[in-house]
């Protein structure tokens, strides 16, 4: 009898409270959906503004790094040029808001740029990887995004933030109608 409390005291608490979560969640998700719909401007602005925040931020910790670290020369001398080079990136964002957006725009391009090299490439080298084809062509699909980011930066960035909201409106409304069949259920169960 003690056994079956204990476990059933746990399992109440979080079927009681995990309908909550999920809806909380879908309803942050909508309202962050709709909010970049309806603003995809200042979004972006946001957006570039915390970019560059994230920038000096991450600019400053590479500079502690390279003269706080135990580590040869070569990665000290990397993590200075990246840190000095983040801090500089960072602050041409804040001195232009379109700058900013553009430099985020760029940054999105060039990660996708690598990862999709990044994949393809080990799935060329890889003979026996699963998956292979389909790797492949995710790297090329990566590749090819990357460099039309990179070559319209502005178009791309506004119909990424289009998607975005759009995403964030779906799967915010499935997690609400989720929380609600999760609450049903929980009930059904004698838990809520």
């Amino acid at each position: 009898m003690t056994t079956n409390s204990v476990l059933e005291g746990p399992m109440k608490m979080l079927a009681r409270s995990a309908w909550q979560t999920v809806l909380v969640t879908g309803i942050l998700s909508v309202i962050l959906g709709i909010i970049i719909l309806v603003w995809p401007g200042p979004t972006l602005l946001a957006a570039g503004i915390l970019f560059g925040i994230y920038l000096v931020v991450s600019g400053f910790l590479q500079l502690l790094g390279a003269f706080g670290l135990p580590t040869s020369t070569g990665v000290r001398v990397l993590s200075f040029i990246s840190g000095v080079l983040s801090i500089a990136i960072g602050v041409f964002c804040f001195r232009n808001e379109l700058t900013s957006i553009l430099l985020l725009a760029i940054w999105i391009g060039i990660g996708w740029l690598f990862h999709g090299v990044a994949a393809a490439v080990t799935a060329l080298s890889e003979p026996e990887m699963p998956a292979r084809g389909w790797t492949i062509f995710f790297g090329v699909v990566i590749i090819i995004g990357g460099i039309v980011v990179i070559a319209w930066p502005l178009t791309s960035l506004g119909t990424l933030t289009v998607v975005v909201g759009v995403w964030l409106l779906a799967v915010g409304i499935v997690e609400v109608i989720g929380a609600f069949g999760m609450r049903s259920d929980a009930k059904k169960l004698g838990v809520a």
